[in-house]
């Protein structure tokens, strides 16, 4: 059965369907990841996002029951130039299209994803739609033009109640924006007794758990969305150690004075290489971010930079020049990706001994 992805610039791909039958809106990005297809669909930081894979062959290995980043995926839609039918691997239990349907997700194979991403790349991200042959197409790029993003991905996606991951070390509380199983995975490996909460959740009860510490997760959209979570950011410094994971870095950003920008098309995949400013190491990283914070808005702050992006020279880290602060853009867990940056996870560690050490002279 065929059908078409329209885009709000009146561009229309025609192909094949997978997945779902419904029709879905969104905003039409691109990963260049030639694997991890399976961490990626169900990565929540894609809430509303139609994705393309830029890789040609995507389901290969098929999907299996332990590898997503969260239980129920938020993606809109999938396109790829081609779909595995018959996967081949040990672990598979589904295919690409079973999953897809599954979950009640469509999706379109068949179509010169080159070209889409080319023209993603040189106009931005676009608002598109994956629908059937038989609709009206300039009503479909004419409610697509006027139609606004969603802007409340984080409440979608972000837990409601709170819930404990028992541990026999310090005490660290995960603002969850959108986490990822592997960020979750990655803390409780180190022995933190981990407690996650809501977007939502205010400081004082955050405090009130008396936390080593606290990151702030990974998530999709515009930080500027979430201004509850930015009060509750402000609330926090120098009360407790932060480590901000993606969209946790950019509310970190804004909750010390910085800026945040909407990119021309992101940076999502997992090779994309990170300076740090201090050793002067490249590092591959693993993204998935639509949004970045603005270099020159840090330079009142007290922020120092850290990592840029090589290709681009975007802010990809900082740390707060007085207070036990840091972040990054990309996502150390890698999940799926390069584990280079996993030693971020040991920065954090050091920062909670730090802090412990600056209490006990405290209380002496």
């Amino acid at each position: 059965m065929k059908r078409q992805l329209v885009l709000e610039n009146g561009e229309i791909f025609i192909g094949k369907a997978i997945g779902s039958e419904q029709e879905k809106t969104g905003e039409v990005v691109f990963n260049t990841g030639m694997t991890g297809y399976q961490e990626i669909m169900s990565d929540p930081s894609y809430c509303g996002q139609i994705i393309t894979m830029t890789y040609p062959l995507i389901g290969n290995y098929g999907v299996n029951r332990d590898d997503f980043e969260s239980i129920t995926p938020s993606i809109h839609g999938l396109i790829v130039k081609e779909a595995a039918a018959y996967p081949s691997h040990f672990r598979a239990n589904l295919s690409i299209h079973e999953w897809l349907k599954l979950h009640d997700i469509p999706g379109i194979e068949g179509i010169d994803t080159r070209k889409l991403t080319r023209m993603i790349r040189d106009n931005g991200t676009l608002k598109g739609r994956i629908c059937s042959m038989d609709i009206d197409v300039s009503s479909v790029v004419e409610e697509l033009q006027g139609m606004d993003l969603m802007k409340d991905q984080v409440s979608r996606v972000s837990i409601k109640n709170r819930f404990i991951n028992p541990g026999h070390k310090e005490r660290v509380v995960l603002m969850d924006f959108g986490v990822k199983k592997g960020i979750l995975k990655d803390l409780v490996s180190e022995g933190y007794e981990v407690i996650v909460v809501p977007y939502n959740t205010s400081a004082t009860d955050i405090l009130s758990m008396q936390p080593d510490g606290v990151v702030l997760s990974n998530g999709p959209g515009d930080p500027t969305d979430v201004p509850e979570a930015i009060e509750t950011v402000k609330d926090l410094i120098g009360e407790v150690p932060l480590f901000g994971i993606c969209l946790g870095h950019q509310l970190l950003a804004l909750a010390n004075g910085g800026k945040t920008v909407k990119m021309k098309f992101g940076h999502r995949g997992s090779n994309h290489p990170v300076k740090d400013l201090r050793t002067g190491q490249i590092t591959m990283t693993s993204q998935n971010h639509g949004y970045t914070v603005d270099a020159d808005s840090l330079i009142e702050t007290e922020l120092e930079i850290t990592h840029i992006n090589v290709n681009d020279g975007s802010v990809e880290g900082f740390r707060h020049s007085e207070e036990l602060i840091f972040s990054v853009q990309y996502h150390p867990e890698a999940s799926p990706g390069p584990e280079d940056a996993k030693g971020l996870f040991k920065e954090f560690k050091s920062m909670l001994q730090a802090h412990a050490a600056r209490k006990e002279i405290t209380h002496a």
